[in-house]
């Protein structure tokens, strides 16, 4: 195999420019906004569509004062946006793409266990 074959990773693509420290540490901040279970629910009921804090507060279960600290950073980070309408905030998601990186995580976490099942019932 040559080198570049075995850095071009799966697929065949060729391999990408490593990301700067800075640049790092902007991924280590997005993942953690996202390593919270209270603004992964949000992003999902907001997967549906725009919603208002108040059926956000209905859809997660999580308190008025929750919901509106969690939408706060999650806006801070740009992965919601708001829009008022008198006296009502309506929430949608910024950026659909962090759906998509949720449900690459999922994928990889239901594969892992369909596989340590397997391994499991093979004694």
């Amino acid at each position: 195999m040559s080198a570049h074959a075995s850095r071009a990773g799966s697929g065949g693509r060729p391999p990408k420019r490593p990301l700067t420290v800075g640049q790092l540490a902007l991924v280590a901040e997005r993942f953690k906004i996202l390593a919270e279970p209270a603004r992964l629910q949000l992003l999902q009921a907001l997967m549906s569509g725009e919603r208002s804090v108040s059926e956000l507060v209905e859809a997660t279960g999580l308190s008025q004062a929750n919901v509106s600290k969690h939408l706060q950073l999650l806006l801070g980070h740009a992965l919601v946006d708001r829009r008022k309408d008198g006296l009502f905030v309506f929430y949608r998601l910024a950026d659909e793409r962090v759906l998509q990186l949720c449900e690459l995580v999922c994928s990889q976490l239901a594969t892992t266990a369909r596989e340590r099942e397997r391994r499991l019932a093979r004694g």
